[in-house]
């Protein structure tokens, strides 16, 4: 985040219209500020290139149908020059490969366009501080798609149920905040159960975990 306490967005939609829409209701909002715009992947990652660490935003809205260099390809490419780029796939298909993808590639969050505004705030904001954020459909449609593309669970990485019940609320989208409390730990206790589970199951951030708890099953869809 910069100095000023807003958030920087990057919008990347080939609808004109869309982009449109997108920026006049976040620059309503105080803590964001529409810094870019793209009409498809190639030209965001071309724009990003030529930004300052200083310029460049701190998250991606990014669709996922484009033109030239689509949502995923586009995702993938920006996240292993900008590793540390947040990118929301914020589109109007709920396929359930197309969401494996799109988290695969490293989208922290996969939001509808239908969803409310106060939803894609909260998506954006959770997104900001690493947090995957999803609806119960796009849940269900990560889980799906994580299930076809293993026959096994395989084990459950030697954690403890603590360490599960912390994997699950992380994989739900909660803050360690939340889970602190419907836990009833400490913030430090539910730091050191996030560490321990990166730790064990070699991992680097809560949306790998988040999309590790999908894939082994854990993650309950209905």
């Amino acid at each position: 985040m910069n100095s000023s306490n807003q958030w920087k967005i990057m919008i990347v939609d080939d609808h004109d219209m869309v982009r449109a829409g997108l920026r006049t209701y976040l620059m309503l909002e105080s803590k964001f500020d529409v810094v870019a715009e793209a009409a498809n992947g190639a030209e965001a990652l071309k724009l990003l290139r030529g930004l300052s660490a200083e310029e460049r935003p701190d998250l991606i809205l990014m669709d996922l149908m484009m033109p030239i260099m689509d949502g995923v390809e586009a995702t993938g490419a920006i996240m292993k020059e900008f590793p540390e780029m947040k990118i929301v796939m914020l589109t109007s298909f709920l396929e359930d490969e197309k969401v494996v993808a799109a988290v695969e590639a490293g989208a922290v969050s996969y939001v509808l366009k239908t969803v409310s505004a106060e939803e894609l705030i909260y998506a954006i904001s959770g997104a900001v501080k690493g947090m995957p954020v999803m609806t119960a459909d796009v849940s269900q449609a990560l889980t799906r798609g994580l299930r076809q593309r293993t026959t096994t669970q395989g084990e459950d990485e030697g954690l403890t149920e603590r360490e599960k019940e912390v994997l699950l609320l992380i994989a739900e989208g909660r803050a360690n905040k939340e889970i602190a409390e419907e836990l009833h730990i400490s913030i430090k206790t539910v730091k050191t159960h996030v560490s321990n589970l990166l730790m064990k199951c070699e991992l680097e951030d809560r949306t790998q975990l988040a999309v590790l708890a999908h894939r082994k099953g854990w993650v309950k869809t209905g």
